[in-house]
């Protein structure tokens, strides 16, 4: 049993954080630069909405302190098919978002090792990668937790020095610091397809409350770093993003493949980038295991919940779900071989978006669960209608192709779903 809740309240935070901070903020700036003042406003949306899903979550993780998160929720409160679709889209939302993260790693790796850019290089770097912490997280809980501490406080040095960096180029010239950028016409569309981008910066929100049989005391540890991680990551996602795209030339961030790396570059030279990727690379490995982690406890807890083959619901003696970690690792590396093709780079804004239009439906039922199943509660009530209505228009702001692709992988599960139900 002490295995088993492994996770203790440092641990259970780096999973938040970890899973959040990933890949994202390293490679974000150079996508949503062509966007000007609209992108800035798409963060500042999505903060906001991603404080008020994560408010939602942690009050459902103090009612149903339960497995699944998400698929816990919906099934509390709109029964086993509802949260059997919930808990199939988030599953399809974490192993093919696990496909991007792994491609991020080689990506930054590729910076210092240019061997890594593309080819059978890349390929074999990745699912090893994907490999290898599916063999961490089959060893132990334990292990992934520690593994996620030590990953969390490094991805952090690099953009605390961003941070500290601006801070001190306006303390030291002021208004000279920021660059001459011509203006972007402010668009609703424009914004909304920013806050859709960079919601992917805010996947991971719920990541506390998936293992949440696997956390100490779960009805109290699960919702305190739920909030305080999200709004952590808030602050440090704004600092660093206003920092670059205020002082460099959009034109530069946009061309740049590591606008972080080229910020610092700016000041300490073009030495300092290597080491940067390194810290990227490690961020969003970080951010690999703790979604790792995460796509073998969802189909644990379907499988427990009698909505997936009992076969995944079997534990290895470290107590890990180890069958459906195979299985999903399979499922990652199908995804990587199938979208592997040209540079590592070029994969990340596509994958990212049908991964995250399959997930949608779990963030949209987990706040309708919260309106139906805390309804008394006003403070929850408005959260969790702003956050419905920040999914819808994310869904929106991901376009047309991203949303068939989530609502094609969602389809697939129907099968599976009449399969177990049938017996």
């Amino acid at each position: 049993m002490q295995e088993k809740r492994a996770l203790g309240v440092w641990a259970a935070l780096a999973l938040v954080v970890g899973n959040m901070i990933g890949s994202g903020i390293y490679l974000l700036p150079a996508t949503l630069a062509p966007l000007g003042t609209n992108a800035m406003i798409g963060w500042v949306v999505t903060i906001a909405g991603a404080m008020c899903l994560a408010f939602v979550f942690a009050r459902l993780a103090a009612l149903i302190p339960a497995a699944g998160g998400p698929y816990a929720f919906a099934n509390a409160a709109f029964g086993p098919a509802t949260g059997f679709a919930v808990a199939w889209s988030y599953w399809v939302l974490v192993w093919a978002g696990n496909g991007a993260i792994a491609v991020a790693v080689v990506s930054a790796l590729s910076l210092p090792f240019p061997v890594l850019g593309s080819g059978l290089p890349a390929v074999v770097a990745t699912l090893a990668l994907v490999w290898g912490l599916v063999a961490v997280n089959i060893h132990g809980v334990g292990l992934a937790g520690r593994v996620q501490v030590v990953t969390a406080a490094l991805k952090l040095l690099p953009l605390a020095g961003v941070i500290a960096l601006a801070v001190w180029l306006l303390l030291r010239d002021g208004g000279h610091a920021l660059a001459a950028n011509p203006p972007v016409p402010l668009g609703a569309s424009a914004v909304a397809g920013a806050a859709a981008l960079t919601f992917w910066g805010f996947l991971g929100v719920e990541s506390a409350t998936v293992p949440a049989d696997k956390v100490e005391d779960a009805a109290r540890v699960v919702p305190l770093v739920t909030i305080v991680g999200t709004a952590l990551t808030g602050v440090v996602y704004v600092a660093v993003a206003a920092a670059i795209a205020l002082m460099m030339p959009r034109a530069e961030i946009a061309a740049s493949p590591a606008p972080v790396a080229a910020f610092l570059g700016r000041t300490f030279g073009e030495g300092i980038g290597d080491v940067v990727a390194l810290f990227a690379a490690i961020s969003a490995f970080g951010a690999l295991n703790g979604f790792i982690l995460l796509q073998g406890e969802m189909p644990w807890a379907m499988a427990r919940g009698g909505v997936f083959p009992a076969w995944f619901g079997k534990e290895s003696a470290a107590g890990t779900p180890a069958r459906a970690h195979l299985v999903s690792g399979v499922l990652v590396t199908v995804v990587t071989l199938l979208n592997y093709t040209g540079k590592t780079g070029d994969l990340f804004a596509e994958v990212a978006s049908i991964s995250l239009a399959a997930g949608m439906l779990a963030y949209l039922a987990s706040a309708l669960a919260a309106l139906k199943l805390l309804r008394g509660d006003i403070a929850v009530t408005v959260a969790a209608v702003i956050a419905a209505g920040f999914v819808v228009w994310m869904t929106y702001g991901l376009g047309l192709k991203a949303d068939l692709w989530g609502l094609a992988l969602l389809a697939l599960g129907l099968p599976v779903y009449w399969w177990v139900r049938r017996g």
